[in-house]
């Protein structure tokens, strides 16, 4: 039987105040990581912090910050400096979405999108990869989407945010394989978090079947035990994601406009489709 990779002392979570962030931060925890969490609210992440030292004995340091602003990853790293904290896993887990026809949706609120989904993703990695390298062990686990694997018409934006954090993820792994870090991707399908609360329907789940956070961010952690290069959890996910069809892309494109249709549709709950979800 294989052994797992040593585990990382110290792992970074960002959107750790809710859904998967808080999940990964406990699973994280009880398999003996000390933890920085990341998000914009300090008293939920102080909660989270305080719960989860007590349950399993590890460090937890909080930095509050949303990653919509600016330079929000640098920001986070020049923290992390200022503290002589060492990152050893990042978990880039913060994102958010949209719904609905491209020209309804307010500018501002793609851009925040691509700012949280795709830059700081980026400058985060690129902050904390240099110091894993030098100490020859790290880990990067990004959370993506089966939104990614093919083109999404009514969650365009958000689609292809999540094609770029696969396809970058899947080209870092290949950067660095035999240098000591390990990079997986974790691109879920409909997972029970406040992400379709807030996006006021639950037709954005336009292909998949709903799971909770627990069984998804096992998937992934077991997953980067493995060295795998990305997971998508539960079967009837997974069987949706590889076997759609990659070209012609235009006929994909095409089944994709008319299966996510269903975004457009007013959920009898919410009764309106709001523009942008949780983060």
């Amino acid at each position: 039987m294989s052994t797992a990779p040593t585990v990382p002392s110290t792992a970074l979570v960002t959107g750790a105040s809710s859904g998967l962030g808080t999940e990964f931060a406990a699973q994280l925890a009880a398999r003996g990581h000390d933890l920085v969490l990341v998000a914009r609210s300090r008293d939920r992440l102080e909660e989270i912090a305080g719960e989860l030292t007590r349950a399993h004995g590890v460090k937890t340091h909080v930095v509050v910050k949303d990653l919509a602003e600016p330079h929000a990853g640098r920001e986070v790293a020049r923290e992390l400096a200022e503290r002589s904290l060492t990152v050893d896993l990042l978990v880039n887990n913060a994102g958010f979405g949209t719904v609905g026809r491209f020209e309804e949706i307010v500018a501002d609120r793609d851009h925040e999108m691509l700012m949280v989904n795709v830059v700081a993703l980026v400058d985060l990695t690129h902050a904390l990869l240099p110091g894993m390298l030098e100490r020859g062990t790290g880990a990067v686990i990004n959370v993506g989407s089966t939104a990614g694997y093919q083109p999404s018409p009514y969650l365009s934006v958000y689609s292809a945010s999540k094609t770029f954090v696969l396809n970058f993820s899947l080209a870092l792994r290949q950067e660095y394989r035999g240098r000591g870090i390990r990079v997986t991707a974790l691109c879920p399908g409909p997972v029970e978090t406040k992400f379709f609360e807030v996006i006021g329907t639950r037709n954005a789940a336009v292909a998949g079947s709903f799971t909770t956070p627990e069984p998804v961010v096992r998937s992934a952690l077991t997953a980067l035990d493995r060295d795998r290069a990305y997971v998508t959890p539960g079967l009837g996910n997974a069987l949706a994601a590889h076997l759609t069809p990659r070209r012609p892309r235009t006929l994909v494109a095409w089944v994709g406009e008319r299966i996510c249709r269903k975004a457009l549709k007013p959920d009898p709950a919410s009764g309106a489709v709001v523009q942008g979800a949780a983060r």
